[in-house]
Formats: structure tokens, C-alpha cells, sequence
């Protein structure tokens, strides 16, 4: 046993999930209501040309990760809160509903659970909250997990690694880690689907990649979650990607798809876990 009470001999530990796209369907709507958020905030804040604006903004998503990280990339400067308020704050979040099937399906399953995603703290307790699974996840890595702000004592950008910790009723281990903005740049965002962040996330949680199955609806970072070592899946397609172990068409089939989660699981626990409040703890 580990000092969570989980058998460390376990074939899995931990599953780290994406969140938007991924938690729940494509189909909702947020995903293109972002995009054009961050294209009006392009346009009116940071005025770039309006024919540019569409391109743009894909490109950089397409090379950084996010479009946000292009535009840091590139030299534009603008509050990151601001940023985030613009483009997360006006979703329409009415859109997402309970899932209770998810929420049942999430609390059954006895490794840690962590969301991996992108968006900053704000928007995943939101969202987290309107499919109402916001109890069911040990943490949250966020936008401000990997890139917090840099401290008066630290503006060089050295790395400044603390280490949290809480225990819930269920004994799980949560644990937070400061990682700077990267080496020398005060501009650079961290995030998926850089290898960087991969093995970021894989230290702030102190996982095991060999015994984590990363979830998450990108390609491209499943592609990178392979080369980090954990066990991959894409979710909200039928075929395999280049480093899926695993394909989902939606977040529902994970019983089916992958029962050896429950291996050695017996009914007692599962109800149990299914009754037990999990805490949940942004990473930031």
C-alpha cells in the first residue's frame, strides 16, 4: 500500500482527463462560441487587422497550443485575466447540463482523477459545476497551475517548486507545484500540448505516467501524452490516433472499454466511493 491506502502493485493509479470537448460533446456549442470570443477580443483589444483576425488565430493555435500562447508569443501584451474573462467569462454555460450517467460513472471509479486542461480556473469550476461533477476529481491543473504569476523575488523566471497537500475523506493525496513561465521568458505560456507541459503535470500530481491514463479530445496531445509515457485515449472518435492506445467516441464508454479500472474493485468499495464527497483542489 502507498501512504493513499492504494495497492501501488494496481495496474492503473490515476486517470487525468481533459475537460472542454472531452468531459462532455463537441456538439455543445462552447468550443466555437470560444473561438469567436477570442476573435473579437483580437479585433477590439488588441486591434488587429479584421481580415487577418480568422487565419490568425487558427495558426496560432495550430503552432502553440492555444491562441493565447501564439499572441504572447508574438509580443502582444495583455492581462491574462482580462484575456480569460473576455473569452471564458460571456460562454454561453447555460448550454452544459447535468450529466448524471458521468457523474455516477466518475465516483465509481476507485484511482485518483485529475483534469489536465488548458482554460484557467474560472471556466473549468464552471464548467465542472454545470455538468455537476465538480466533486467527483482529487485536483485541477489550470492555466494558473502552470503559469502563475511571477513573484517581486522571482522575476528572473528561476523555478519555484512548493508542494501542497490535503487529505479528504477519501485519504487522496492532492499536491500543487509552482513551475515559472518558462526559461528567460516572462511572455511564454506553458500548456498542452508541449511535451513541457506534459511532464509538468505528470510532477505537480506526482503520478506514475506507466500506471495514468491521460484522456483528452486533441491528437496532438495525445501525441505528446504518449511521449510523456502515459497510456493514452482519444475521446469523441471512433478511430485511432497517432499515440491513442484507445479510441472513445464519447467519455460514457469508458466501463466498456476499459474494465480492468475496476479490476479487483469489489461492490462494497464502489459504493462507497459512489456516496463519498470528494474535495476537490485547484492545483494553483
Amino acid at each position: 500500500m502507498d501512504a493513499s491506502g492504494r495497492s501501488s502493485g494496481a495496474k492503473y493509479e490515476c486517470l487525468l482527463f481533459d475537460m472542454d470537448d472531452t468531459l462532455y460533446p463537441l456538439s455543445s456549442g462552447l468550443n466555437l462560441k470560444c473561438r469567436k470570443n477570442i476573435e473579437e477580443y483580437m479585433l477590439q483589444h488588441l486591434k488587429i487587422e479584421e481580415s487577418e483576425v480568422p487565419r490568425m488565430c487558427w495558426e496560432l493555435y495550430q503552432e502553440y497550443g492555444t491562441t493565447m500562447a501564439g499572441l504572447k508569443a508574438l509580443g502582444y501584451e495583455f492581462d491574462n485575466d482580462e484575456f480569460h474573462a473576455c473569452v471564458h467569462g460571456r460562454l454561453p454555460y447555460e448550454t452544459l447540463k447535468p450529466d448524471p450517467v458521468l457523474r455516477n460513472l466518475l465516483h465509481s471509479i476507485p484511482q485518483r482523477k485529475i483534469i489536465f486542461t488548458n482554460a484557467d480556473k474560472a471556466h473549468a469550476t464552471q464548467v465542472l459545476k454545470r455538468l455537476g461533477v465538480e466533486d467527483c476529481f482529487d485536483g485541477i491543473i489550470c492555466f494558473e497551475t502552470l503559469n502563475p504569476p511571477l513573484e517581486p523575488d522571482n522575476c528572473s523566471g528561476d523555478t519555484d517548486e512548493h508542494a501542497f497537500s490535503t487529505e479528504s475523506e477519501s485519504d487522496t493525496e492532492v499536491v500543487g507545484h509552482i513551475n515559472s513561465n518558462g526559461s528567460g521568458s516572462k511572455s511564454r505560456i506553458l500548456c498542452k500540448p508541449s511535451l513541457e507541459a506534459m511532464e509538468a503535470a505528470i510532477r505537480i500530481a506526482k503520478i506514475d505516467p506507466k500506471k495514468t491514463i491521460f484522456f483528452d479530445d486533441s491528437a496532438r496531445n495525445i501525441a505528446n501524452g504518449k511521449a510523456a509515457g502515459l497510456h493514452t485515449v482519444i475521446v469523441g472518435r471512433s478511430v485511432l490516433v497517432p499515440g491513442a492506445d484507445l479510441a472513445l467516441n464519447s467519455i460514457h464508454n469508458i466501463r466498456e472499454a476499459l474494465p480492468e479500472i475496476w479490476e479487483g474493485e469489489g461492490d462494497q468499495l464502489e459504493q462507497v466511493l459512489q456516496s463519498t464527497a470528494v474535495e476537490t483542489v485547484v492545483l494553483a
